[in-house]
């Protein structure tokens, strides 16, 4: 098949990708979700929702640059036998995922500028380099709040980059509202660093840097210093918090006790410690959901970590409570918290009551029956089904389900508890393998839950 460069419109991407049966979707019931999905996914038993519309919000989970229904797609593959052939292979990757995008988002009467938050996966800096080359010609002048992280591999083994979008429904009360620092250029990769959508304002990945690329001054401890007060990774999450987050909220109006929900990117699981000591230090007294996850690296190799934020405006209708899900604490490192029609838990890993993760011995065994995903997989779900009925909604309300795992063959274990327990409602997942091990002992995944309460 000759591979084709062309931009096509978003009417015609929907017709080349999305083969009849997906581009219908299916309802989720309820009136207020509307779920679109492939019943077999690349050829499998696996039933993956790609789009979930809940009220006026789209979610877009785990774009990769594959086709949905079929595998590997010629497009991005390129000619056999001459993959160089052509554009490159990683901007090949890019354009497929966010062209697709685009046509997705035209079928609910959206453009990207209509999005509010990407999060952005990749295995090299290269496929960095090109994804922003793409994200550039597709998003143009606006680019959302972003998080960029390096991690061991995607969802597909061929597959170098992933992104997933929150969007919303152009219409009344849901104007985006562009946020910049006062002083502060957009950063070089383009990206907002915060914007407001009614009473919600969503913060980008922020690292502890200046607007050079380099760390910040009284950050980094020098090398032939044996010791000086407080570690440089320390310095980095007070640096972070209190020099890009509040900043960015207070810019967008909003606050630290506004915050929701943050995802804690660190390099290095032996740095979780003295990132939640810190982080307790400013929000001990501030219900926040906050999710911590391996990663490998960023676009900085000075970095060791980024955090990314949502949060209500001061002014906001919306008010913030805690969830009551009944999570064991060994669970989750902090609360579920509800804002309206967005339940936000706290990251989930699979320990139980008694403090250990499941399965653990007899995983290795039952290597073959992916065991150790089936297990932990269950147990999360287990615990993000909790904070459902906890607001009075199903699992079918859950419309952004991010997995992350040690190893990527877990998924199917993952994959098959939700079959088990939820039959062929469609999955909103995202997965992408993550530098192990995980602090609990045996522990290989950590589930990071949207769920639409409206």
């Amino acid at each position: 098949m000759q591979r084709r460069d062309v931009l096509l419109s978003g009417a015609a991407l929907a017709a080349a990708w999305l083969s009849p049966k997906a581009a219908r979707g299916q309802s989720a019931g309820g009136g207020a979700l509307a779920v679109k999905s492939v019943e077999r996914l690349a050829g499998t038993a696996a039933s993956y929702a790609y789009a979930v519309k809940a009220g006026p919000w789209i979610f877009l989970s785990g774009h990769e640059a594959y086709d949905f229904e079929k595998g590997l797609a010629p497009d991005v593959e390129g000619p056999a036998g001459n993959r160089l052939s052509g554009r490159p292979p990683l901007r090949r990757e890019a354009d497929y995922i966010l062209q697709r995008m685009r046509a997705i988002l035209a079928e609910h009467g959206a453009t990207l500028s209509n999005a509010v938050r990407l999060d952005q996966y990749y295995t090299m800096g290269a496929a960095v380099s090109a994804y922003h080359l793409a994200r550039f010609a597709e998003f143009g002048a606006y680019i959302p709040p972003s998080t960029s992280i390096i991690m061991e591999r995607c969802f597909s083994a061929r597959a170098n980059t992933q992104t997933s979008m929150i969007a919303v429904v152009p219409g009344p009360g849901q104007a985006i509202e562009r946020i910049t620092l006062p002083g502060e250029a957009i950063s070089a990769s383009g990206y907002t660093p915060a914007v407001r959508v009614g009473d919600f304002v969503f913060v980008a990945g922020n690292q502890a840097l200046q607007q050079n690329g380099r760390l910040a001054p009284g950050v980094e401890v020098p090398a032939v210093s044996r010791w000086q007060g407080e570690t440089s990774f320390r310095r980095q999450v007070h640096y972070v918090i209190t020099q890009r987050l509040a900043p960015s909220l207070a810019a967008a109006g909003s606050s630290l006790e506004r915050s929701l929900k943050a995802q804690a990117y660190i390099r290095g699981v032996d740095h979780f410690p003295d990132f939640l000591d810190v982080w307790t230090q400013y929000f001990r007294d501030i219900p926040c959901a906050v999710t911590l996850v391996p990663a490998k690296d960023y676009s900085s190799s000075e970095s060791l970590l980024e955090i990314n934020l949502i949060a209500l405006a001061n002014d906001a209708v919306r008010r913030k409570q805690v969830v009551e899900a009944g999570i064991p604490p060994g669970a989750s490192y902090g609360p579920c918290v509800r804002a309206g029609e967005l339940v936000l838990p706290s990251g989930l890993m699979a320990v139980g009551r008694d403090g250990l993760v499941p399965s653990v011995d007899a995983a290795s065994a039952f290597d073959g029956l992916s065991l150790r995903g089936q297990a932990q997989g269950g147990l999360v779900l287990s615990y993000a089904e909790a904070a459902c009925t906890a607001v009075g909604v199903s699992m079918r309300n859950v419309v952004r389900a991010q997995y992350f795992l040690t190893d990527m063959r877990d998924f199917a274990g993952v994959s098959a508890a939700w079959s088990d327990r939820y039959a062929r409602q469609p999955h909103p997942f995202a997965a992408v393998q993550v530098p192990g091990p995980l602090p609990p002992s045996g522990a290989g995944v950590v589930g990071d839950f949207w769920i639409y309460a409206g």
